[in-house]
């Protein structure tokens, strides 16, 4: 028995597996029975140092094969969108000023992160599952990590020394530059050209898509390792901090503003960014970095960590659909839909609350 669905619609469908599909202009989501998630099918995401160096290359080289794969997005409307890569960058762009110092920042990039996953292994072939960046392991010293070494089975590594490159003022904080500024001219990503943004860092004020919204602007990819960021906003005591957060609005807190507001400057969340560079750095196209993925993969997984520590954390929710969260905008529940453009149908929030759940069923190492 598949749901109330008669057998002849399933043969007219040709498959006995989760589909999407248009019957007669009609949109039809047939989502048939989940396998159960247990401990003999769950796919364990696994920290960067922890994979096998050809592991790792497998990797990078489905992230390139992406990057070689047209896009879905129409080239009219979306000038900047070259190639499937770009289309999770364009998704971004589109719902930055939502799901951002939000309350669907946590619930939309956990689905964002699948979807990535999901097109690695089904269109690039890659067997394995998203890898993770623990920061605190290296925020001491990035150049030395697996992850920035500039080794073919690294995510590459720093960008060419730029002396123009300006210290980044945070409020009453002056954040030292990095160690880069300029393109990254090794590793697997070396030379890569992105398409979109720069955008305007002020975000404050925002309450639409400013320019250059999808415009093609190529440009090279940019990193300046910054030791200062990571071992002051993503060290050891502050994840410590982070998953003993006693509620959600601490949690976020934590994530979002460090120290603790008022004058909160980077946050967890802000502190990965600004480790990087430039390119990472971009609130609306730092999926071009791919560190991006990394980065918020570790962000999942501290808040599944948070999350499996009291099951009555699990669907806690805290905030409005609008950067800010300005006091008119709607509040977060489980019932609000989720908007993902090309890459997949809306959801429910409710629906990613669980990485054991919805047709998710992973965990991390």
């Amino acid at each position: 028995m598949i749901g109330f669905y008669p057998s002849f619609l399933v043969i007219v469908l040709g498959t006995l597996v989760s589909a999407e599909s248009s019957l007669f202009g009609i949109d039809i989501d047939i989502s048939l029975p989940e396998q159960l998630c247990g401990s003999q099918n769950i796919a364990e995401r696994k920290e960067w140092g922890e994979l096998e160096r050809a592991e790792r290359i497998d990797y990078t080289n489905a992230v390139l094969c992406l990057q070689g794969k047209p896009q879905h997005l129409p080239r009219e409307e979306y000038p900047g969108v070259r190639n499937r890569f770009d289309d999770f960058v364009a998704t971004h762009i589109n719902y930055t000023l939502n799901v951002h110092l939000s309350g669907l920042f946590l619930p939309w990039h956990r689905h964002f992160l699948w979807l990535w996953e999901k097109a690695l292994r089904d269109e690039c072939g890659y067997s394995g599952y998203l890898p993770y960046w623990n920061w605190p392991l290296w925020s001491e010293n990035l150049k030395a990590s697996p992850l920035f070494d500039c080794s073919d089975s690294s995510l590459s590594g720093d960008g060419e020394h730029n002396p123009d490159e300006q210290n980044l003022s945070g409020g009453s904080i002056t954040i030292p530059r990095g160690s880069g500024g300029g393109c990254v001219r090794c590793g697997p990503f070396k030379d890569m050209i992105v398409h979109m943004g720069p955008f305007d860092r002020n975000i404050v004020s925002l309450t639409k898509l400013p320019a250059p919204g999808f415009d093609y602007n190529p440009h090279c990819f940019n990193r300046s390792l910054n030791n200062f960021v990571s071992s002051n906003y993503d060290n050891e005591t502050i994840v410590d901090r982070l998953l003993a957060a006693p509620n959600i609005s601490d949690f976020q807190t934590v994530m979002d503003y460090w120290p603790a507001r008022p004058g909160g400057v980077l946050g967890v969340h802000g502190g990965g960014h600004f480790s990087l560079g430039a390119t990472l750095q971009d609130l609306f196209t730092s999926p071009q970095d791919p560190a991006f993925m990394l980065h918020h993969s570790m962000i999942d997984r501290t808040w599944s960590i948070w999350q499996a520590k009291d099951e009555g954390h699990r669907f806690a929710l805290n905030g409005t659909n609008r950067i800010l969260n300005p006091p008119d905008a709607p509040l977060v529940t489980l019932d609000m839909e989720m908007e993902f453009g090309v890459l997949d149908r809306s959801r429910s929030v409710g629906e990613v609350m669980d990485p054991t759940g919805f047709r998710y069923c992973y965990s991390y190492s």
